[in-house]
């Protein structure tokens, strides 16, 4: 056989092996139990929560501060998957918005929900910029929007209004608060929102009840009433915050009212990436 047709065949055969590969993972993917996988991701002083359904639909919420955010979705996706069903942007503050920037440049998303405030840095131009080009659908959160995963939902629960075009300054105020349902398990996000929106829905009958709490604002003393924590009642309570921030974040006031609540505490600055799983009917803790 001459060299150029034995070359030839080398790369037929690998090139049948690589998928052969690709589906025998296929098919243990497929096979894999059904079961609902939340991660807080380690990304210093920021929130990037990656979730995957039990039927393997992808969902990021917030990108954290910075590119950190491309290391942990290649850990956590298999290496031919680039694309991702649904972003989720709480609000378009830098340590939220600035890995989703690094992600809308490598991965194909199909689905955005934010709240379409504005604000006029250039990291949010270029957030704008971006999303027009990457022709995902767009949705505009508001309270009362339900996000179907087949046995799993999250429910919008705030902004209560239609906030998008609106001129804001400080958007923590606006950030998306929604609640993820699966089975008898649940998990809610609360981005950085204060106490004083804590406070609305202290006043409303708004079922916050949740196995799980990303505790609000990074643990911040500006956020996380004692009422509003009673109210949502969490077994555990995870704290995304970067090691030695300068806002010490989190704040001793929240840390007691979590303890005095008898809240189990995972933090991503002293426990590094964490994992929740659920079956629907249990969960349990992991580190990676």
């Amino acid at each position: 056989m001459r060299k150029g047709a034995r070359e030839v065949s080398f790369f037929i055969l690998g090139f049948l092996i690589f998928l052969n590969i690709l589906a025998w993972l296929a098919v243990y993917d497929l096979n894999k139990p059904q079961l609902l996988e939340v991660n807080f991701f380690d990304v210093g002083q920021g929130d990037a929560i990656f979730i995957e359904t039990s039927f393997r639909h992808q969902i990021l919420i917030d990108g954290g501060p910075s590119s950190v955010i491309l290391e942990k979705l290649a850990e956590s996706l298999p290496f031919w998957d680039r694309s991702i069903d649904l972003i989720i942007l709480t609000h378009p503050e830098h340590d939220h918005l600035a890995g989703l920037i690094e992600v809308l440049k490598r991965y194909k998303v199909e689905n955005i929900l934010w709240t379409g405030v504005v604000r006029g840095t250039a990291e949010y131009k270029e957030w704008q910029k971006l999303i027009k080009n990457e022709g995902a659908k767009i949705k505009i959160a508001q309270a009362g929007q339900l996000i179907d995963f087949g046995n799993q939902s999250m429910e919008v629960l705030y902004p209560f209004e239609n906030l998008e075009d609106k001129i804001v300054k400080n958007t923590n105020n606006t950030s998306i608060i929604a609640k993820l349902i699966f089975g008898t398990n649940s998990f809610l996000f609360t981005g950085d929102a204060y106490k004083s929106v804590e406070k609305k829905f202290i006043e409303s009958d708004v079922d916050l009840d949740s196995d799980v709490l990303k505790v609000g604002h990074h643990g911040s003393k500006t956020s996380n009433s004692e009422a509003f924590i009673k109210q949502v009642s969490p077994e555990i309570a995870v704290i995304s915050a970067g090691k030695d921030n300068p806002y010490h974040h989190p704040h001793q006031e929240t840390l007691d009212t979590l303890e005095k609540c008898g809240i189990k505490i995972l933090r991503t600055d002293k426990d590094g990436d964490i994992k929740i799983i659920s079956n629907g009917k249990s969960y349990e803790v992991s580190n990676f």
